[in-house]
């Protein structure tokens, strides 16, 4: 039996929230401001029975709402906004406005109760974006680098010479930032010297998963592989046996195994190597690896037990 009784969807704009209540069918409009999060709350924290807060992880406008449900003591759980598009299409709601889709994460919440999990601190979603910045420039400046190699114009081989030497410069800049921006995150350093024992993890990649994979450690194989977005997917029907692929999931924690998974560690480097002379695609092995990586931080975290080189992949 659910533990819930009142379920509440939010459909989260830059502007403002919508509100749908079910069983009650009650639905309002507040500002996507701290005036209109505070009333948020007040109104749902005077709603009669246990309250379970359905919103979408759209950008970065829900946090406000979900800090502030949160700490009146609100479950809230923020999902993917595709999941909630795929169960409206499915009851055969097709017309979309922001009262509808409120209505609709509501009945997503009543049928689906989807798991609520803790929110990162304040200091931790800072560090979270910083990283996730650092990524971007990091995709602009292999771009930029591919353009170089194709350039022929000595004009325009200057200009993204120039542009590669700003990025750089930025990546620098941002890195510094980063390091004492982890330094003084509240993260638990026991976690961290946990991660560090794997070879190939080092400081600031330990405290990059633990802030942008917090669940890291409670959670399976098969989940944690999934919510990175490291899990392939059967696409199977009959006799057919389609090619399995990755999808979604958190890039940043991809980008933070990507080069940890075969440059330092030599039991990941021997799987990787495996898989090459098996035939893989690098691409196919270096997921593998980065999965099989993430499982054995998971069961590291998990068990509390440090690293040992003589493990077996």
């Amino acid at each position: 039996m659910s533990q819930f009784s009142v379920f509440v969807g939010i459909d989260v704009s830059k502007d403002h929230l919508d509100v749908h209540v079910l069983p009650e069918g009650q639905a309002w409009r507040v500002a996507n401001d701290a005036t209109g999060c505070a009333e948020l709350s007040e109104r749902l924290s005077g709603l009669t029975g246990s309250v379970l807060v359905v919103m979408e992880a759209t950008n970065v406008f829900w946090r406000l709402a979900a800090t502030k449900l949160a700490s009146a003591g609100l479950s809230a759980a923020v999902v993917n906004p595709r999941q909630v598009r795929d169960f409206a299409k499915a009851t055969g709601q097709l017309a979309k406005t922001d009262a509808i889709d409120a209505q609709m994460l509501a009945r997503f919440a009543e049928a689906i109760k989807p798991p609520v999990r803790a929110l990162p601190s304040e200091q931790c979603q800072v560090a979270g974006e910083l990283l996730a910045r650092r990524a971007q420039l990091m995709g602009m400046l292999v771009a930029e680098k591919n353009r170089l190699s194709t350039a022929r114009a000595a004009k325009v081989r200057k200009d993204i010479s120039a542009t590669i030497a700003f990025l750089e410069k930025r990546l620098a800049a941002l890195d510094e930032e980063i390091d004492q921006w982890l330094k003084s995150t509240p993260i638990d350093q026991s976690r961290v010297n946990l991660l560090k024992s794997f070879v190939g993890i080092g400081e600031r990649t330990a405290k990059s998963l633990l802030i942008s994979l917090p669940e890291l450690g409670s959670l399976t194989s098969k989940q944690i592989g999934a919510l990175a977005g490291l899990a392939p997917f059967a696409r199977d029907s009959g006799h057919k046996r389609g090619q399995r692929h990755i999808g979604g999931g958190r890039s940043i924690v991809r980008a933070a195994l990507y080069m940890p998974a075969i440059r330092c560690n030599a039991v990941i480097r021997a799987l990787y190597e495996r898989l090459i002379d098996a035939g893989k695609h690098h691409y196919v092995a270096i997921t593998a690896c980065m999965r099989k990586m993430l499982i054995i931080l998971n069961a590291m975290l998990k068990s509390n037990q440090p690293w040992k080189s003589q493990q077996e992949v």
